[in-house]
């Protein structure tokens, strides 16, 4: 079972209606590509079943995650604690850069052009994030060494 903030199912949600969306279009295109006649010469007809068949695999693989996720709130928590849906502003300690970080369930990208970075809690990174406090130093254990950071401020 996976974890997941209040704000990454109402995402998955809308992600299942555009997906939706996208199906009634498709199928629509299939209808009027098929009335045209001859369907084994039909590059959009053909086109477009593929199409639709993606957007089926699509929305099964999301139906099966939206059953099997569970949805934590942050209702009762202190406010200086760094939890699932939290936007945290570190401090790397090795070249005194700020970064920002949200603090995700599922291991979702980041948004093209954001300074904001997606890291999920399953990762060494979200491991030594979850719980901590502002002010506290995270060590992460990575490939090229132990990473240390400070957590500065919670945004969010």
């Amino acid at each position: 079972m996976q974890i997941v903030s209040p704000a990454e199912k109402v995402a998955l949600e809308a992600k299942r209606e555009e997906l939706f969306k996208a199906q009634i279009d498709v199928q629509e295109r299939i209808r009027k590509a098929a009335a045209l006649g001859d369907l084994s010469e039909n590059a959009e007809y053909h086109f477009a079943k593929e199409e639709n068949r993606n957007i089926q695999q699509q929305l099964a693989e999301l139906e099966a995650k939206l059953k099997s996720v569970s949805v934590v709130t942050t209702d009762n928590l202190p406010e200086d604690v760094v939890f699932l849906g939290h936007t945290v502003k570190l401090l790397d300690l090795m070249d005194d850069s700020d970064m920002l970080v949200r603090l995700v369930g599922e291991a979702t990208p980041s948004s093209p052009g954001s300074d904001i970075e997606n890291v999920s809690v399953n990762s060494p990174m979200g491991e030594a994030l979850l719980k901590s406090r502002i002010g506290d130093t995270v060590k992460v254990k990575a490939p090229r060494g132990t990473l240390e950071f400070k957590v500065v401020e919670i945004m969010s």
